[in-house]
């Protein structure tokens, strides 16, 4: 099986491009249901996947509840599961999938913290505050730093990237004269995502003085369009570390993470009546169920767009009052 295990994860890193990240939990993830194989009763170290069968998948999710692991920590591994199975199945070493018909754990609603239009647009002007304290000591470089802040805001806030996406853009991804980025997003899917006149300002901006942040003789292709104070290019660490500065600057007192960013950008919009599905393209979502979760929109706004939109509801709006008693 560990053998399979490998052969799943280099499938997983080079026909679906997936994240450093997500290779670690799912090898995590997968290390330990083949260390609960071994340790069961009769269990081998090193078992045949077709005798995993779907009392051992019930029982690996058995052992995590008893030691208290968290439902979402559950549901993930159990995500992995299926996805493993489900490639074993394509291979043509398993006939059934033995994890496909376990439940995963229900999992509480939670929703991310967002912000609301005046928040949003009380962060963008953080980095063009004047800074005090520590941290208005002069900086080498701090104009381009203060405009590569001020682009990163706006471009999260206007497109509504993942973080991976922004930290990955490359400048030749962004078409000033048309203002679209390419981007890149899971599983090697190619998007072109609109961007407002305010970012792409912005992104004018910090590309008149991006050289100044470039290392002498770095003619790096494709190049980086975010670079670090060093002149490298800027990791999600560096970004998370920026958006929460320029958070505390702004004084709202909310903790906001990049993907509140974009939970905001996708309320905001679908709160100005934009369509979901036009919504799902921009964010690059390939269920229409995941980008439901990420919009925020009170009832009050729900049975607006309701009365204005379905036609039985208009035609009540419409009755003349001569009617209202008629049978």
């Amino acid at each position: 099986m560990q053998a399979a295990i490998e052969a799943y994860l280099e499938h997983l890193k080079g026909a679906r491009d997936a994240s450093s990240h997500t290779l670690r939990n799912y090898r995590v993830d997968l290390a330990q249901f083949l260390a609960y194989l071994g340790e069961r009763p009769g269990g081998r170290p090193d078992p045949d996947p077709a005798t995993v069968d779907e009392l051992a998948v019930r029982g690996f999710l058995a052992r995590l509840h008893g030691k208290r692991l968290a439902r979402s920590s559950m549901a993930r591994k159990l995500a992995a599961l299926r996805s493993f199975f489900r490639f074993l199945c394509r291979q043509g070493v398993l006939s059934a999938n033995p994890a496909e018909l376990v439940h995963a754990p229900r999992l509480p609603v939670r929703t991310t913290p967002h912000l609301s239009v005046d928040e949003a647009f009380q962060l963008l002007a953080a980095p063009a505050a004047r800074p005090t304290g520590a941290a208005a000591r002069p900086r080498k470089n701090s104009e381009a730093l203060a405009r590569r802040d001020r682009a990163i805001l706006e471009l999260f806030y206007a497109s509504g990237l993942r973080i991976g996406e922004l930290t990955g853009l490359c400048v030749d991804h962004v078409d000033f004269q048309q203002g679209l980025v390419r981007v890149r997003g899971k599983g090697r899917k190619e998007r072109i995502v609109p961007v407002g006149r305010a970012a792409l300002a912005a992104l004018i901006g910090y590309q008149e003085v991006r050289g100044s942040l470039q290392r002498p003789g770095d003619g790096a292709q494709p190049a980086p369009l975010f670079l670090n104070a060093r002149g490298g290019r800027l990791g999600p660490r560096g970004v998370s570390q920026i958006v929460l500065r320029h958070l505390i600057a702004s004084g709202l007192g909310k903790k906001i993470t990049t993907h509140g960013l974009r939970h905001s950008f996708a309320t905001h919009l679908l709160d100005a009546g934009a369509d979901l599905r036009i919504i799902q393209e921009l964010l690059g979502h390939a269920r229409l169920s995941t980008t439901q979760r990420y919009t925020h929109v009170g009832l009050d706004k729900v049975m607006e767009i309701y009365d204005r939109a379905h036609p039985r509801a208009r035609t009540r709006a419409r009755r003349p009052t001569g009617e209202a008693g008629r049978v």
